[in-house]
């Protein structure tokens, strides 16, 4: 079985909100497999593009980048859900970001 690393980690909101680093394709391919959320084409893309990474006949790379999609799509991708916090957090106090 191949545990393909990523290039960089992927960081991802999970759980009870701490920010984790997905760093290899095991890491991700379980966070899809165990994700609870509606099922879309961006997921199950995510899926198959893990399974053939973890198979060997896909790399890292193109794993990282179908995982990344997911994560962006749902709004946990750390860097994503900071800005989009901090935006709520000074419309709500009437700040212009």
């Amino acid at each position: 079985m191949n545990h393909a690393t990523f290039d960089r980690p992927v960081p991802v909101f999970i759980g009870l909100g701490f920010p984790q680093e997905i760093e290899n394709v095991l890491d991700a391919y379980n966070i899809l497999i165990e994700w609870n959320g509606i099922p879309d084409l961006d997921r199950a893309g995510a899926i198959e593009v893990c399974r053939k990474a973890i198979r060997g006949e896909r790399d890292g790379k193109d794993a990282r980048e179908a995982f990344q999609r997911f994560v962006r799509g749902k709004g946990i991708l750390a860097e994503d859900a900071y800005s989009n916090a901090a935006s709520r957090l000074a419309r709500e106090w009437s700040v212009q970001p």
